[in-house]
């Protein structure tokens, strides 16, 4: 607790009361009055009840010190029954501080303050107090109009312990005008000034509790907990206030403790429910327990807690409990286990210790003047010196947390009264003060500053946190109770949405319990690799090889030898080929679309022509051997209406038909495709053909081969130097074997491999025609020319002619 003196001396601040001490009504208390005009006359008429029924009653306080202005105290001074000190507080209020005050040369100089304190038996007694302050010296209460200018026994009143004490004195207190500093009551309810214009308090608000005990939870991480409330409206008002404050906190279940009527003993009802309570302790997998209640209620609970050997959990209070010595002095009681307060700070008094333990003085009138003549210790007997001796332990154990409340609040209606005298450096300005002006002070001046004492303890949570690249999963209604779920590959961890794993985007993977999503490398067939290399050389050979037999081809095309394998035909295949062997450059490098295309579809009609024209030739040599002479009019139809060039033009046209259903369709581009085993690489590669058409255009060129082995087997017995079925056989065993081996490649290895295996498909396929076909016939032209004349072909004829006679 911090007490502002800044404006001790200041005679510059707002003066309160006008400019003629003693004028009571210059500034109208309206201004920040307590409510309606129903709401007042209804006050009205219950202190009218109360003064008709209850002012024959007043006593005088066996607690009192006379002087200039005096402050009133409502104090529990019989409430042993609930572990209470009875005069513990009573006693900061008539302590040697208030002689400090009085004696004090900065603070009211030369101004005598006094106070009367009243018994309130803990509760809600407050009744007779209340009168017994609001009378004036005359022991009346006056029924006015307004109250500005209305004197009462009392400036300020300070108290009660309860916060339904102090809801029942602000509403009567707030009326006439007279402040009053509550130093244990919580409630929300005296926060509304339109209500309660003049109550003030020392000790944080039920919501500054509540959001403490809640920052506590956060700290540990604790957001499985238990809410156990008082039936009354203290523990309605701390529920209210945690279920609107709380979250990111899961309530495991919530039970109202019963709130003993009357007596200070639970009926057996009520003791059921606390045992019903107390099971379902048991079962919970809640390990922390937060009590919103007085204390009133909690010695038979925790005994029979104890009883029960509930253990191992946390329990923490409010203000209302958590120091209380008489709890902690449960036989047991730790067993139960750690128990935390949310408290105010505890301050040390200065002289306080010293004070509580001293003798009595035999001064006649110095604190105490009025000794109790009813057996009631007061400050001055030698009984409450006895006591007090007797009880020094269980009072410095209890702490001075609420006595420096009570202490604070003493302070400030000082500092308030030191403003409104404008008390300088040599004295005060004495006069007049009315309740109302130092009210006003009060609430202008912001003196009370409040802490909060925190303890270290252990931890409760209903689902242990998951670890980073998991997801939660719901099991049940609560929030807080989970499954970890981890993030699967190609996701992500997401702190915005703990339920859910967001996908990475196409260009990003990840691995399983990711947080983050990395670029993937887009890779392909670059030019210094070394399958590009190799693939490139083999290429180079295969075309100089192609060239090389072209150019004999051309140079020789009048020979037998080139006229048997086709003529001006085996020009035409051999630059298709030379074509497709070029081809082999758009597989290496950056892919683009024109490479694309050129893979898609010249590549591709290149290689269609080639293997029609050694279908054709097949079958030209077929037709002669056979079909000229057992069918010489279907011989002569196929020579006469060009039967080979018409065969052509029907193959390269569903050829040409494919490729534009295929570019139409799927249009060659160059595209990211992403890596089942490797989430990390993307391929840049031409797009994929749609498995349809990529059949399709395959069907064409295997029956295109088939015929070619079809037709060579059917010549398998012709001449020898038009006998090709070995050759013909020996190119499509190759390109049969050819397809299965890159069918098991790109399932086994893709990635950039698939470019490289698709181009080495092609040379293998190519290669097979350059050697299969064309090799045997540059053989004979080079190394056995004698074979290659017009006599050796005719006699190889006749020979065949006279072995089938």
């Amino acid at each position: 607790m911090h007490v502002n003196k800044s404006g001790q001396t200041d005679e510059n601040k707002h003066q309160v009361g006008g400019s003629k001490a003693g004028t009571c009504c210059s500034r109208s208390p309206a201004d920040w009055g307590s409510g309606g005009s129903a709401m007042r006359e209804a006050r009205l008429c219950f202190s009218a009840l109360l003064i008709a029924t209850s002012l024959k009653t007043l006593t005088a306080s066996d607690f009192r010190l006379a002087g200039d202005y005096v402050l009133g105290g409502l104090f529990s001074l019989h409430a042993e029954t609930v572990g209470k000190s009875p005069f513990i507080r009573a006693e900061v209020l008539s302590s040697d501080h208030v002689e400090e005050i009085n004696n004090s040369s900065t603070l009211l100089p030369g101004v005598s303050l006094g106070y009367e304190m009243v018994d309130v038996c803990y509760h809600t007694n407050v009744v007779h107090p209340l009168l017994y302050f609001l009378a004036n010296n005359h022991s009346r209460v006056q029924l006015q109009e307004s109250y500005t200018c209305y004197q009462p026994r009392v400036l300020a009143v300070v108290g009660p312990d309860s916060s339904p004490g102090a809801v029942t004195m602000a509403n009567v207190l707030s009326l006439f005008l007279i402040p009053q500093i509550t130093y244990t009551a919580t409630t929300e309810s005296l926060r509304n000034p339109k209500h309660f214009p003049v109550a003030f308090r020392t000790i944080p608000s039920t919501e500054q509790m509540i959001k403490a005990m809640l920052l506590l939870l956060k700290h540990f991480h604790w957001n499985w907990v238990i809410v156990l409330f008082g039936d009354d409206d203290y523990g309605q008002e701390n529920l209210k206030l945690l279920r609107f404050w709380a979250t990111g906190v899961c309530i495991a279940f919530q039970e109202s403790i019963p709130v003993p009527r009357g007596s200070q003993m639970l009926s057996l009802e009520q003791q059921a429910k606390v045992q019903d309570i107390i099971n379902m302790l048991h079962q919970s997998t809640a390990k922390v327990v937060l009590v919103l209640t007085l204390d009133l209620m909690l010695p038979f609970f925790f005994q029979e807690a104890v009883r029960q050997k509930v253990t191992d959990l946390v329990w923490i209070g409010t203000e209302a409990w958590a120091t209380d010595p008489s709890l902690h002095s449960i036989t047991n009681i730790s067993r139960l286990g750690t128990f935390l307060g949310v408290a105010v700070r505890e301050v040390p008094i200065p002289g306080f210790s010293t004070f509580r333990a001293k003798a009595p003085s035999n001064q006649t009138g110095g604190a105490g003047t009025w000794a109790s003549d009813q057996g009631t210790c007061n400050q001055v007997c030698d009984r409450c010196f006895s006591a007090a001796k007797q009880r020094e332990k269980e009072l410095s154990d209890s702490g001075e947390r609420t006595d420096f409340n009570v202490y604070s609040a003493v302070y400030v209606f000082a500092h308030a009264l030191h403003r409104l005298l404008r008390c300088g450096s040599t004295g005060c300005h004495k006069r007049t003060v009315y309740p109302w002006q130092v009210g006003v002070v009060l609430r202008d001046s912001h003196l009370l500053f409040l802490k909060f004492l925190y303890i270290q303890v252990p931890v409760s949570i209903c689902s242990n946190q998951c670890i980073p690249g998991q997801r939660k999963k719901p099991t049940g209604l609560h929030p807080c109770c989970f499954e970890c779920v981890d993030c699967e590959a190609g996701t992500y961890f997401n702190e915005s949405d703990h339920y859910n794993c967001q996908p990475c985007p196409v260009t990003h993977w990840s691995n399983a319990r990711s947080q983050t999503c990395h670029p993937k490398v887009v890779t392909y067939l670059a030019w210094h690799d070394h399958r590009a290399v190799v693939l490139l050389i083999v290429s180079l050979l295969g075309l100089l090889t192609t060239l090389a037999t072209l150019l004999t081809f051309a140079f020789h095309l009048r020979t037998p030898m080139v006229k048997s394998a086709g003529g001006g035909m085996c020009l035409l295949m051999l630059a298709a080929l030379v074509i497709c062997f070029l081809n082999i450059l758009a597989y290496v490098g950056i892919p683009t679309e024109f490479k694309c295309v050129w893979r898609q579809t010249v590549s591709s009609f290149c290689f269609t022509l080639c293997i029609s024209c050694i279908v054709i030739r097949s079958l030209q040599i077929v037709c002669i051997f056979r079909l000229m002479a057992k069918l010489p009019k279907a011989y002569n139809y196929w020579t006469k209406y060009k039967g080979p060039y018409i065969f052509m033009a029907v193959v390269l046209a569903l050829k040409t038909v494919t490729l534009m259903i295929n570019f139409l369709i799927s249009s060659p581009a160059p595209v990211e495709l992403p890596l089942e085993d490797n989430p990390a690489i993307l391929v840049l590669d031409c797009k994929k053909t749609p498995a349809f058409l990529q059949m399709l255009d395959t069907a064409l060129d295997m029956s295109l081969s088939v015929l070619c082995f079809c037709f060579a087997y059917l010549g398998k017995e012709f001449p020898k130097n038009y006998n090709e079925a070995k050759y013909i056989t020996l190119w499509t065993t190759s390109y049969f074997t050819s397809w299965a081996i890159l069918f098991v490649a790109i399932t086994l290895y893709p990635g950039v491999l698939v470019p490289f295996f698709s181009a080495l498909f092609s040379v293998v396929n190519l290669f097979g025609i350059v050697i299969g076909y064309f090799g045997p016939k540059c053989y004979i032209i080079f190394f056995h020319p004698e074979r290659n004349t017009s006599a050796y072909f005719q006699t190889d004829i006749q020979t065949y002619t006279m072995r089938r006679k």
